[in-house]
């Protein structure tokens, strides 16, 4: 309670030992200490803690573990570069073994900093339009100072998330499967990795691909399907 001085009745004004009592049980129940570390822990998104991400995650629906698939190579033929759901090139013989049905993954816990972007990222699509400007808005700001992801409309209900360099592998889990990025109703959504500095292309492209003779044609193997 402040300024609690000025509701004793004048009698006690001059009675020390009260209001020391008052004073001591003022300080006892005080609760802005722990409205100041509520806000700072807890309601204040820039500054929350551990427990306080974990809250607001449950608010956003967004999860701190991201699922990751395993790098794991299989034998095929060049045919089966042209699925887009590939995450792999296929070896020739001799350099990895028959795909036997399963595909090993790991769980990754994310770090308090990155977790916090992704629970703006994913208030910021619960609120979107799922336009492609807002949409762009939200890959600059996920992957801000990585590059220059932008969203393209590809047609045929389909919308291509491009990036113009190397996703990491928990990157790749949060724009693929961790739900934070949004898509409009009944839209396929697809992720493209564009490695520039191997990748023939044009000027006009405006993403510093390689001339003739430097680079090697896009494989459709780099595009795949976002959940």
């Amino acid at each position: 309670m402040e300024s609690y001085e000025q509701t004793l009745l004048r009698q006690y004004d001059n009675s020390p030992n009260l209001k020391s009592i008052i004073k001591t049980f003022n300080d006892a129940v005080d609760p802005a200490v722990d409205i100041d570390n509520f806000y700072d822990n807890i309601w204040n998104i820039e500054t929350s803690n551990d427990y306080g991400l974990d809250i607001w995650g449950k608010i956003v629906n967004i999860s701190r573990l991201v699922t990751i698939d395993s790098d794991d190579e299989n034998l095929g033929f060049n045919e089966s570069l042209l699925t887009q759901n590939s995450d792999n090139q296929p070896q020739p013989f001799g350099q990895a073994p028959f795909y036997n049905g399963t595909r090993s993954t790991s769980t990754v816990r994310l770090a308090t900093d990155a977790y916090r972007k992704l629970i703006l990222v994913k208030a910021l699509a619960n609120i979107t339009d799922c336009t492609i400007p807002n949409l762009n808005k939200l890959l600059l700001f996920l992957f801000d100072g990585q590059g220059t992801p932008f969203v393209a409309d590809t047609g045929n209900m389909t919308i291509r998330y491009v990036f113009n360099f190397n996703l990491d592998p928990v990157d790749l889990a949060i724009v693929k499967s961790s739900g934070a990025l949004p898509r409009p109703a009944g839209v396929l959504a697809q992720i493209m990795q564009v490695d520039t500095s191997n990748t023939f292309g044009f000027s006009e492209s405006g993403m510093d691909a390689q001339p003739f003779g430097q680079g090697a044609l896009f494989s459709s193997s780099g595009i795949t399907n976002a959940i």
